[in-house]
């Protein structure tokens, strides 16, 4: 996560055109777009990882795939290209939509799952988190099947890591010092 102080001011930026255009909605609604078909598709993550893919070809991709989105959204992904940084367009998305949540008065609750949460245990984590808290929250589930099973939650300077990925690398440490 070295790239979160420029995601971050990349985010802000956007994120002031946007309060200044009264656009705020429509770009929320790109940004979860982008957010969920960057997780979703670990085909177009290698691509905006990849080295060997020219930065033109990965901004032509990007447009094409989010034709029909706002027009800052398109400008930004040409903005991102333009300064070398396509890479972090997801990172760039997760900090608008936490950027505008704070906006509003609300936080994002970030729960990274090994398979997609259910309604009914979206609803009870919502209810938790909003306890702890005590804000108006949203979820924005990621999966990630490198954790193998549990979760790793994030709301703000909050982690709750109970992923066995992390309990396993725990219990390594622990049988390597003992040695």
């Amino acid at each position: 996560m070295s790239d979160s102080r420029p995601a971050i001011r990349y985010a802000k930026a956007i994120l002031d055109l946007a309060v200044e255009k009264k656009t705020t909605d429509a770009l929320e609604k790109d940004m979860r777009s982008i957010v969920s078909t960057i997780s979703e598709s670990s085909e177009l993550r290698e691509m905006l990882a990849s080295p060997v893919v020219h930065l033109s070809q990965k901004k032509n991709a990007l447009l094409e795939i989010f034709k029909g989105s706002h027009s800052i959204t398109e400008e930004a992904i040409s903005m991102l290209a333009n300064n070398k940084r396509i890479n972090m367009l997801n990172e760039v998305a997760l900090k608008y939509l936490i950027l505008n949540e704070r906006l509003k008065g609300q936080d994002v609750a970030f729960v990274t799952t090994a398979v997609a949460l259910t309604p009914d245990l979206e609803k009870k984590v919502l209810e938790q988190v909003a306890r702890l808290t005590e804000k108006k929250v949203t979820i924005q589930n990621k999966i990630d099947e490198s954790i193998i099973g549990g979760f790793i939650l994030r709301v703000g300077d909050l982690q709750y890591d109970t992923s066995i990925a992390n309990k396993l690398s725990n219990l390594k440490r622990e049988f390597t010092n003992s040695l």
